[in-house]
């Protein structure tokens, strides 16, 4: 019996793998997307979504992902929440790319990868203990949420910096908790972080461990780890800002990653090196990470796609 060969398969299911999904059905592509362990991505950590258009009154995370797949799957495509834990790809133009969910193999002419990144934490149990109520890896995402409040930035590089300065416009007061005795960030930022009164830096500190009532943050455990001295700080939020892992390692080896793990994306474009495959939303963008960039992105991805099968037709 011939093996199904499937025009479009989709990877992922965040805001970038559904935005796909609906362009790619809409082009009669007839996609299959795989959800992956968390299907909705990140979003779904989120308890509030503020600046996707569209959504006047704000919206859950969890929500807007089930409106985005209702979307998608109202034009056929076709959901399995199932993840791809091994893939072969073709390197000819027009050549079968193989995937495989467990045991099951899968044969498609295209591939969109959105399998995302997963923001580190720094394991603390606290940190699941007070998500969605006080911690975040995200400024730009919660920020908002802590106008005129305390709140503490973990982190040394240019993404603890930039969130900070970020917030130091939101917020009343951002206290900085470096690890070591220096920064890890460019000099410009480290410049913006010093220019601004409201963010105070304390090197050689780690956070340890959260307080506070009916799962909301309301302080911080720090310890001072050159004098093993620990002090409680009062806040509302805890933005852990140490980077991001790209959700990748099953195609190391087959994809073009740059040193950080992210595919490789033509610039202005979705195509990988491998002709047929294409990479969308935070999997192959480390400087916006948003869940609307993301989007866009998933609808460049259906479009090359559309685009490259027409083409070998």
């Amino acid at each position: 019996m011939e093996q199904n060969i499937l025009d479009c398969i989709i990877v992922g299911s965040g805001p970038s793998g559904f935005t796909a999904a609906i362009y790619a059905a809409r082009a009669d592509l007839k996609p299959e997307l795989y959800t992956g362990l968390e299907p909705g991505g990140q979003l779904t950590t989120t308890t509030e979504v503020d600046n996707f258009p569209g959504y006047p009154d704000g919206i859950t995370g969890p929500a807007m992902m089930l409106d985005l797949q209702k979307q998608a799957e109202r034009f056929d495509t076709k959901v399995h929440y199932e993840m791809i834990t091994k893939t072969e790809f073709s390197t000819e133009k027009g050549g079968i790319h193989k995937l495989w969910a467990g045991n099951k193999e899968i044969l498609a002419r295209t591939v969109i990868i959105s399998t995302g990144a997963t923001a580190k934490y720094l394991g603390l149990d606290d940190e699941k203990k007070y998500a969605g109520g006080g911690v975040s890896a995200c400024a730009t995402c919660d920020g908002f949420f802590y106008k005129g409040k305390d709140v503490i930035v973990v982190g040394a590089g240019d993404t603890a910096a930039e969130e900070a300065t970020y917030l130091a416009k939101l917020t009343n007061k951002v206290t900085m908790l470096v690890r070591k005795d220096v920064f890890r960030a460019s000099k410009a930022m480290i410049h913006r972080v010093e220019n601004t009164a409201n963010i105070e830096v304390k090197f050689n500190h780690e956070l340890i461990g959260i307080e506070g009532e009916n799962a909301l943050v309301e302080r911080a455990v720090v310890i001072n780890n050159q004098t093993q001295e620990t002090s409680k700080i009062d806040v509302h939020g805890i933005f852990i800002a140490i980077g991001h892992k790209p959700n990748t390692e099953i195609f190391a080896g087959q994809i073009n990653l740059d040193e950080n793990g992210y595919i490789i994306t033509v610039p202005g474009s979705t195509f990988t090196n491998l002709p047929g495959v294409f990479a969308a939303g935070d999997v192959q963008d480390h400087i916006y990470r948003q869940a609307i960039t993301a989007a866009g992105s998933g609808c460049m991805a259906a479009m090359d796609a559309e685009k490259y099968l027409a083409e070998l037709d």
